[in-house]
């Protein structure tokens, strides 16, 4: 990231808007936004699927689900901070492989961390894990602040096949979807199996 760059910028702001760069209070302002600019947009630096270049074949079946995941990123349109929870659910593939649980924030942080739009960022989220897991379907959705709730979901199509097959309603995995750990009903972080009987 070019820094010396960011901070010239930064100074033509400062005298666009009719400020004196050089006064006191603004003097380090230039290089203080430099160094924002490098941690909350780091993740541009970063390939977020090289959190998966270590998986674990477990042979697990049931839903691997994270709630609540804090996340900050820059609105691509107007350099904006919007932030919030992500949801992030998948369902392993037949050979059961599974990443660590801390995987999946560091999933959504790297993407986040660079300009972005709601939309996209839900999508590579969900686009990573099928491509890394090769999972049975993959479920991402995520609640943001940008001066008003927002919420965007992303689903692989086996996702909700499966639960139909299974006789799980629309409105029902869409509770998943929205993170039960939000509504109290698992814990957190939980690996569990909500829907193993109904898999006989």
């Amino acid at each position: 990231m070019d820094t010396a760059k960011i901070e010239a910028g930064v100074r033509l702001i400062l005298e666009g808007v009719g400020e004196d760069p050089e006064r006191e209070g603004l003097r380090e302002t230039p290089a203080r936004v430099a160094r924002m600019y490098e941690e909350v947009l780091g993740g541009l630096e970063e390939d977020p699927s090289r959190h998966f270049d270590v998986t674990f074949d477990e042979g697990h079946e049931e839903i691997v689900l994270v709630g609540d995941i804090p996340f900050f990123s820059m609105c691509e349109h107007h350099l904006a901070p919007f932030f919030g929870k992500a949801h992030v659910a998948y369902i392993p593939g037949e050979d059961g492989r599974i990443c660590g649980i801390s995987k999946l924030a560091r999933l959504v942080d790297g993407f986040a961390k660079r300009p972005q739009v709601q939309e996209r960022l839900t999508g590579q989220i969900a686009d990573t894990l099928v491509e890394a897991l090769h999972p049975a379907g993959v479920i991402v959705v995520l609640e943001a602040d940008l001066g008003k709730s927002t919420q965007s979901y992303a689903f692989s199509q086996e996702f909700p096949e499966r639960y139909f097959e299974m006789g799980i309603a629309e409105a029902d995995m869409m509770n998943i979807a929205a993170g039960l750990s939000t509504m109290g009903l698992v814990p957190f972080c939980s690996t569990f199996a909500m829907f193993g009987a109904g898999r006989a």
